[in-house]
């Protein structure tokens, strides 16, 4: 089956109003469906849209896709074809002027058939495809049948790499997790296995499609580009915010559009009143699209604002083609009048005045205004795209906002976010850091490839351009500062040729795709990069990269970091300095209740078989089977970080030993995370450090499956420590402690990302010993007064420990840290509110320190829906409220530290309950304390 290279075209998501001349729309998934594969004397029902593993685990003949190890056991699904075939389509009139399939997203291999006859193929997950099948269904004797062949991706992609000719890369480059040569196809990389989740290389009609029948001269919108921005405005330049505002419409279409038409629009508020109204100006027709444009004065609308930081104005547009006072087709977007830039310019010498370190900038600036970037990065949240729903993401999306985030790095290499996961963002005020599907590997760029390309990535900037949220557009995850790092090393001779196939593709294919169709976002051809050295709007190749033309003592690009030594783990000597931390993180075992949904009760202890295979850190680089040697390397980093830094769990029932070490590696990850967001130079407090830091996006926020991950939030949307540590430690105005271990000094800082100055914040310190009782350390001042500048970070105290140490022991002291501070969130008109945030400081490590049982005590009111939770008798480090499966709950705090006599009210919100309320009656609490006991 040669599916390579193939010339067709795509189609939109569904479009929100149906041309009025439209004859006919037949929703493809009304139809019954059949899934089979003759060789195997397999068929079942089907769904559409729907993959071949859901369909086979729904008739009952696999089990469940991510119990156990099946996704080792059900391989044979991936190397098999699968063909999806209709029931007779008795809908169709065969006297229509035209008839047309229409397919939103094909998994990714296929072959389609109409009444018996070929109608195309397709090689493109990302696509969406369009087939005149007119002539096929008037010839058609009897109600036609559609039928979908579904190719084996790992089959074919071998087949392609084999093919002689063939590009390959030196020894290294490609990084192969399990199925291999994924780098020959469009189709989701992360199918073929990643270090966070399984590899099932699914098939099928992942998404919707439909049959659309039209008379003479009437169209049916199939995808509309809708770009807002200033006037002038280009992307990666910052716009001028007093311009007005242009509106800009771009419609694909099927059908016959006559010479006359033209575009009329309707603007209305959330209010559905009408802001504006008028004919579309500079419009131009061309085969298959109409263009035209509008300005809309400046301050006639309101700005749409990312969440903490203004509100989320949302607007509906209305273009309407028109041809002779006939209305030919219409469609209906929401649209946020916003700039959102990426800012790569040089440090000015205005900024070195202020003790800015020359290079460049690297920062997200939201309407003219720099804020600094609190968040995560997003994977799929599923192997199975078909089980995606609404409900669930905003579920996430809540959690995100309960998180304090207000930007997700939607990873490269899943698969481009649906519609409605973008209409939550614009809802919530999450910004989308958006990539194409590339990830860890270079790619050909033959021509074929190379045009399917750029079809995948000018229809997803099309489609996804008009909502606020959209952030902005990566090339791909990791392509310099790794790929062309183990190039560079692997095969020096070759570097200048690999790299210049790695900007073909990323400058010269997909960045003339979003520059050619929008002018409102910024592109960068890798995260992770040092940015470029100058910017030509006039032609491709548009960006000049710096790589590694760097100058001593200047700062340039965002960073990336991973150790997986755990005894320098809070090192700050380790990190990197950048001006954006785009991925930091550790990874740690789910809870034991998540544990449980996927891995049968005897398989529940740390080094089962089952638990070593579902952890794919490290990864196998192959389809073996038994990766023990990777495995326990990744198993072994998450035991070295408990034991080398907490009390080592030793229960006597060993599945509560399990549940016990699951806890324990999620105390290290929310610590070790937490400590580079508060403390590192690339984090909160780098904010006011030469580097200018203003963002930090940890690794990762979600989960694909119920596996060891460096996820914040479980499968189920279960929050882990990490989330509520980083919920925390993204507040406004945050205290932290900056300890240098060789000098003993510790240095308190107080940061602030609001716009604002703060004035004569309340700073509170007290030492206390771990039997709660206080300390006096001579020297230490327990209550200042200080002001800290706006989107900064100032020392507000310095001393040093080294005679404290020696008077009362480092392994008996711990610090609270406390800020009160009065202030206004941006854009709030309102009057000032009070922040406050307390932090704590101790430096031994836990595993060393003389902790007590903190006598904790836990109670119920049920009028004000609270827990309380009171330590009785001594200091409690990382509280921890648990409750039962069946439910997932967010509590408002958690992993907290409790002074001896401390009392605390903690309010929560049910996210999912399928136990009728009983889970109240589950909720426990723990301390670090409860570790140290056997029972």
């Amino acid at each position: 089956m040669q599916l390579r290279g193939l010339r067709t075209g795509f189609i939109a998501i569904p479009i929100l109003f149906i041309s009025s001349q439209c004859q006919n729309v037949v929703d493809l998934s009304q139809s019954s469906w059949t899934v089979s594969n003759t060789a195997l004397n397999i068929s079942v029902p089907g769904r559409f849209p729907s993959q071949a593993h859901l369909d086979l685990y729904g008739a009952g003949k696999i089990g469940d896709p991510y119990h156990g190890l099946n996704d080792f056991s059900l391989r044979w699904v991936a190397w098999s074809n699968w063909t999806y075939t209709s029931a007779p389509l008795t809908s169709l009139d065969k006297s229509s002027a035209s008839t047309w399939l229409l397919f939103q997203g094909l998994d990714t291999f296929t072959s389609i058939g109409f009444c018996g006859e070929h109608v195309g193929s397709t090689n493109n997950q990302f696509r969406q495809y369009h087939f005149d099948v007119t002539r096929l269904l008037r010839s058609c004797p009897e109600d036609p049948v559609l039928s979908i062949n579904f190719g084996s991706a790992p089959n074919i992609v071998d087949e392609i790499a084999n093919e002689p000719g063939q590009e390959q890369w030196p020894f290294g480059v490609e990084q192969q997790f399990e199925f291999g040569n994924r780098q020959f196809m469009r189709k989701e990389q992360s199918d073929f296995g990643w270090d966070w989740g399984p590899a099932f290389a699914p098939a099928g009609p992942w998404l919707p499609a439909y049959c659309i029948q039209l008379e003479h001269s009437t169209v049916y919108v199939r995808n509309v580009l809708i770009d807002v921005y200033r006037h002038g405005q280009r992307n990666n330049r910052i716009p001028d915010q007093e311009k007005p505002w242009v509106v800009n419409a771009s419609i694909d279409y099927i059908g016959e559009l006559p010479e006359s038409s033209s575009l009329g629009y309707v603007l209305k508020n959330s209010s559905n009143i009408i802001i504006h109204k008028g004919e579309l100006q500079n419009v131009n027709a061309t085969l298959g699209s109409i263009t035209g444009d509008v300005e809309i004065p400046d301050g006639s609308v309101n700005l749409w604002w990312p969440t903490g930081l203004g509100p989320q104005s949302l607007y509906h547009i209305t273009i309407d083609i028109v041809s002779d006072d006939v209305r030919l087709g219409s469609t209906q977007r929401r649209i946020g009048f916003r700039t959102t830039v990426l800012n790569q310019d040089e440090v000015t010498g205005e900024q070195i005045d202020k003790g800015i370190a020359p290079g460049t900038n690297w920062h997200f600036e939201i309407n003219g205004h720099p804020f600094f970037a609190k968040g995560s990065n997003l994977i799929p949240p599923d192997t199975f795209w078909p089980r995606v729903t609404v409900d669930k993401m905003r579920a996430l999306f809540n959690s995100v906002i309960s998180g304090r985030q207000n930007m997700l790095r939607v990873w490269s290499s899943g698969a481009y976010l649906p519609g409605f996961m973008y209409d939550l963002a614009d809802e919530m005020g999450i910004l989308l850091w958006s990539e194409f599907e590339f990830s860890d590997s270079l790619y050909p760029v033959d021509s074929e490839f190379l045009d399917n390309v750029f079809e995948e990535a000018k229809y997803q900037v099309r489609r996804i351009n008009h909502h606020p949220s959209l952030a902005f557009w990566a090339g791909g995850n990791e392509m310099e500062n790794l790929e062309l790092s183990l190039l560079n090393q692997s095969a020096p001779d070759e570097y200048v040729r690999y790299k210049d196939e790695y900007e073909k593709l990323f400058l010269s294919t997909l960045f003339p795709a979003v520059f050619e169709n929008s002018r409102s976002i910024s592109y960068a051809p890798s995260s992770t990069s040092n940015g470029f050295i100058s910017l030509n709007s006039g032609k491709a190749p548009y960006f000049q990269e710096r790589y590694e033309s760097l100058a001593e003592g200047s700062i340039y690009g965002e960073t990336d970091y991973y150790k997986y030594d755990t005894s320098v783990a809070f090192d700050w000597h380790e990190y990197p300095v950048g001006r954006f931390s785009n991925e930091f993180g550790f990874h740690s075992m789910p809870s034991i209740q998540t544990w449980r949904q996927a891995v049968s009760p005897r398989d529940l202890h740390f080094n089962s078989s089952v638990i070593q295979l579902r952890n794919h850190h490290y990864p196998s680089g192959s389809l073996n089977t038994s990766n023990f040697d990777n495995t326990t390397k990744g198993m072994a980093e998450m035991t070295m970080g408990v034991e080398r830094w907490y009390p080592v769990p030793n229960k006597t029932d060993p599945t509560a030993n399990f549940s016990a070490w699951c806890h324990a590696t999620q105390i290290f990850q929310a610590e070790y995370c937490g400590a580079q967001i508060q403390k590192l130079q690339f984090y909160r407090r780098g904010s006011g450090q030469p580097q200018r830091t203003l963002g930090a996006l940890y690794w990762q926020l979600n989960d694909i499956w119920q596996a060891p991950t460096w996820s914040s939030i479980e499968y189920d949307g279960r929050w882990k420590m990490l989330h509520y540590t980083a919920k925390d430690l993204y507040s406004n105005i945050i205290i932290s402690p900056f300890f240098n271990e060789s000098t003993n000094e510790l240095e308190t800082y107080v940061t602030s990302d609001l716009w604002d100055d703060v004035v004569d914040a309340k700073v509170s310190a007290q030492w206390y010993d771990w039997s709660g009782e206080k300390l006096s350390v001579p020297g230490f001042e327990t209550h200042l007064a200080v002001d800290v500048g706006a989107l900064n970070s100032t020392c507000v105290h310095s001393t040093n420990l080294t005679s404290a140490f020696a008077l009362f022991g480092a392994n008996n002291m711990v610090l609270s840290l406390s800020v009160d501070a009065k202030g206004r969130l941006p854009n709030d008109e309102g009057v000032s509110r009070v922040f406050r945030h307390r932090n704590w400081f101790h430096a031994s490590r836990l595993s060393t320190t003389n902790l007590q049982d903190p006598g904790l005590v836990l109670d119920y009111d049920a009028s004000s829906r609270q827990f309380n939770v009171e330590a009785t008798k001594a200091v409690a480090a990382w509280v921890w409220l648990d409750y039962p499966a069946g439910a997932v709950v967010a509590f408002e705090a958690n992993g907290f530290y409790l002074a001896k006599g401390e009392r605390r009210s903690i309010g929560y919100e049910v996210k999912n309950d399928d136990t009728g309320g009983r889970w109240l009656d589950g909720v426990t609490v723990q301390s670090l304390w409860d570790q140290t006991l056997t029972d």
